[in-house]
């Protein structure tokens, strides 16, 4: 094992939030002389960045998991996420005992806490720490992080998430289940804003106050954050050009607000703002299946869905003049 200040890291699960974070943290490491980042993907070639910065591409998970001590996952769904865990936990990936495993990926609190009894099992030390910030906050280094896991091991990762990945850690103790139910709790609170926000555009749009002046009355009076949201919309980012990647892709979108939803049924509440949210953001799957053909939505589409129930056109002019 390397030493306790420079461990050997490994990573698996390059999409757009995975490769922007392995790149922040590859940076960090040859700035620091430390071990290069050992990293796979299903699709090796989207390393290639991480590669020219010194990264080392590795064929399989099992020589991912032989060669690190503390190993990032980033990936799409629960069932990604599953299936390499069952990847890691098949010969001939050797012994997980002492290794490190942290989870980044949005997943149900149920399919956390089941990974982290699995690998815990298995002699592993697993940490959940999901993130706060779409793919253009991955790529600056910050985001936030969600962690909840053995002391030890948060301790252990923590040189490599604040000031590296991202902008802030929030710990949450030992049940890494907490972590994804913090994560949820925050996709249903962006989902509310991200539906207000767009309700509030198409509203000043209709009534003849204008996008711009609503616009600055949201980042003068409601902060960064609404205004980054904001941005989003006024600036085309909800209907990305074809062929171009959206900040936060509409389907994981669904999953993570119907994630909120379900866990909300099963404490015995409800999330209805939530719900109007995903019933938004299925009705923009829908179009663009039927009307946006070879386009990706962002998870900030349901402004088009607003847009059109409110007798205007699913793309702005903005967009109509940019996809011209």
């Amino acid at each position: 094992m390397a030493s306790q200040t420079h461990p050997r890291l490994g990573w698996i699960g390059l999409g757009s939030m995975g490769l922007a974070m392995a790149t922040n943290l590859q940076k960090h490491l040859k700035a620091n002389s430390a071990a290069p980042l050992h990293f796979t993907n299903r699709t090796l070639s989207r390393g290639a960045p991480l590669e020219k910065l010194g990264g080392v591409p590795i064929a399989s998970v099992s020589e991912v998991l032989k060669g690190s001590d503390i190993i990032f996952l980033s990936l799409s769904d629960d069932a990604a996420l599953q299936s390499i865990v069952s990847q890691i936990l098949t010969p001939p990936s050797g012994s997980l005992a002492g290794k490190i495993i942290v989870d980044t990926t949005t997943v149900h609190p149920d399919t956390t806490s089941s990974i982290a009894s699995t690998l815990t099992e298995a002699g592993a030390l697993f940490v959940a720490a999901p993130v706060f910030g779409a793919s253009p906050v991955a790529a600056t280094g910050q985001l936030l992080f969600i962690v909840a896991g053995p002391q030890k091991a948060l301790d252990a990762i923590k040189p490599f998430l604040k000031g590296v990945m991202g902008r802030g850690v929030i710990e949450l103790g030992e049940d890494a289940s907490k972590a994804s139910l913090m994560k949820t709790s925050g996709n249903f609170i962006t989902a509310a804003m991200m539906e207000m926000i767009s309700e509030a555009h198409v509203f000043a749009e209709k009534t003849g106050l204008g996008s711009e002046n609503m616009e600055m009355l949201i980042k003068e009076n409601y902060g960064e954050l609404a205004y980054t949201m904001s941005k989003r919309l006024t600036t085309g980012a909800y209907c990305p050009p074809k062929g171009e990647s959206p900040w936060s892709d509409l389907g994981l979108g669904i999953k993570d607000v119907g994630i909120g939803i379900s866990c909300a049924e099963k404490a015995g509440t409800r999330l209805k703002v939530g719900e109007v949210a995903l019933g938004h953001l299925k009705e923009a799957s829908v179009w663009a299946e039927e009307e946006g053909v070879g386009r990706k939505l962002d998870s900030s589409s349901m402004f088009g869905v607003i847009r059109r129930d409110a007798g205007l056109e699913f793309q702005t002019e903005g967009v109509k003049e940019r996809d011209s």
